[in-house]
């Protein structure tokens, strides 16, 4: 059977307008799927008469996206301006994870229930699980970074 799948942007060709929208379509798309499901999961274990903070689609679909846009945006800035962005990524990328986390854990300190932050922490890292990929393909790390193994 042939490979049908589709390689990588050199990292040398500008994508298209329509290549960023699709791509980053495709990762909030999954993402806000992703994280229904994750809502739904944890709604059958928060109490009835417990708030429910950030699980509402309302709430965390908007977030979703802004936050998909910010990342694509720190992506973008590192990938034009880093010396190695391949390098850089590798660390930014998983620090910035964890920050997000934050408010998350706040809300936990303020009565919020263990599930409710715990599954807005797995949102975030499922907007990052399909984000990434998305970019990498849309946006490839520059050629000088390729060789640099850690």
């Amino acid at each position: 059977m042939a490979d049908t799948s589709l390689p990588a942007r050199s990292a040398g060709l500008a994508p298209t307008a329509g290549e960023v929208v699709v791509g980053l379509l495709g990762a909030a798309v999954i993402s806000v799927a992703v994280n229904a499901l994750i809502a739904l999961v944890a709604g059958k274990f928060i109490p009835s008469d417990v708030e429910r903070k950030g699980l509402a689609l309302v709430e965390y679909a908007p977030a979703t996206v802004i936050g998909i846009l910010l990342g694509t945006l720190g992506w973008y800035l590192v990938r034009r301006f880093a010396d190695n962005p391949r390098r850089v990524l590798r660390v930014l990328v998983p620090v910035v994870l964890v920050l997000s986390w934050i408010p998350d854990l706040g809300i936990l300190a303020a009565g919020a229930s263990v599930v409710n932050s715990l599954a807005l922490i797995a949102m975030h890292i499922v907007v990052a699980a399909a984000t990434v990929p998305a970019l990498s393909r849309i946006l490839p790390l520059d050629a000088r970074s390729a060789g640099v193994r850690f």
